[in-house]
């Protein structure tokens, strides 16, 4: 008979079989997928995962679908990108479609692209399928690229720029943004090296290859294949406009010239007239000395009367002058002589 001993062994060993089952019970189905699918996942493997809190089912499948793809991504590297926060499924998806398009995309490079928050998926089917690009782009403020040519007249143009993906540069690269801005102003240096505006409208492709030339998509996430102007139109005469505000500003620069010459005028005028002032009165405080000097002239006996008469009849008669010719100035050295 079988002792208690040998009963709570056999118990315990029949709980852990339970428990056992229970737990490979629950990754035993994704195990076999895998192992039919020729895309071997350990079942140690599985288990850690979910120790780690690993989504199972997602890296189990994007196994099986990179190995049915030819792709060779141990497990180990899937869940090293799931870990770091990449989209497993897209990365896999996107090496598909590169593989598929016989593009070169090496598993190290897929993920950084994802890890660096670009979507790999759409940089892959951009790099099969090129896409157009609106410049300026439609969520800008304007509408058309303006330019002036040398003769003054602006053009209002708008394009098309069909690009590509380069995947090698998609990390770091410069974005769609960058792309509309050098376009935008390698049609606005064109426009503007051009003599007339009439030989813009004549040849618009001389914008697109004229931008074409200047390797726009260097250092850029993406390969111009076209420029195209859609449209351009004739916008207003910049030259004439600027040549009129110029002549109004000219004008109004020599309005003020003459006023403040004007004004120095005035004001030297003003000085003149207290100058004249200040004499008349200099000229009345002289005079108003001389009947003092006559005076002391008599007390010293150095003017006698008939002296005094002569003066005084010379005073009478240059009066008399000053009157007839209207010298009014005159007439008050007369009023203002001896009494």
């Amino acid at each position: 008979m079988p002792t208690p001993v040998w009963i709570v062994i056999g118990i315990v060993g029949a709980l852990f079989l339970l428990i056992m089952m229970a737990v490979i019970g629950q990754f035993i189905s994704l195990y076999i997928q895998a192992l039919l699918s020729n895309a071997h996942v350990g079942l140690l493997e599985i288990i850690g995962m979910r120790l780690r809190k690993v989504d199972i089912r997602t890296v189990v499948f994007s196994r099986i679908r990179a190995v049915k793809a030819g792709l060779d991504i141990p497990t180990s590297a899937l869940e090293t990108h799931y870990m770091a926060g990449g989209n497993v499924p897209r990365v896999i998806s996107a090496m598909i479609a590169a593989r598929s398009a016989k593009i070169e995309l090496p598993w190290s490079t897929a993920t950084a692209i994802d890890l660096a928050g670009r979507d790999i998926l759409d940089a892959v089917n951009t790099s099969v399928n090129p896409k157009v690009i609106d410049c300026p782009s439609q969520v800008q403020a304007r509408s058309t690229i303006d330019a002036v040519a040398k003769d003054g007249i602006q053009l209002k143009a708008k394009a098309r720029v069909t690009v590509r993906t380069n995947i090698p540069r998609l990390v770091g690269g410069a974005t769609e943004e960058t792309i509309v801005a050098r376009v935008g102003e390698g049609i606005v240096s064109t426009i503007g090296s051009s003599g007339s505006h009439k030989e813009v409208l004549e040849n618009p492709d001389k914008i697109s290859k004229t931008v074409m030339a200047k390797g726009l998509d260097a250092g850029s996430a993406f390969e111009i294949l076209s420029i195209d102007i859609m449209d351009i139109d004739v916008g207003d005469n910049i030259g004439a406009k600027l040549q009129a505000d110029q002549a109004l500003a000219d004008k109004q620069r020599f309005q003020a010239e003459a006023e403040k010459r004007r004004a120095l005028a005035l004001a030297l005028e003003q000085e003149n007239k207290a100058a004249i002032e200040e004499n008349k009165a200099k000229l009345v405080l002289a005079e108003a000395e001389v009947p003092l000097a006559v005076a002391e002239a008599f007390k010293k006996g150095q003017l006698g009367i008939m002296d005094y008469q002569r003066l005084r009849n010379i005073e009478a008669d240059t009066a008399m002058r000053s009157s007839i010719a209207g010298d009014a100035g005159g007439a008050g050295s007369g009023r203002g002589g001896l009494p």
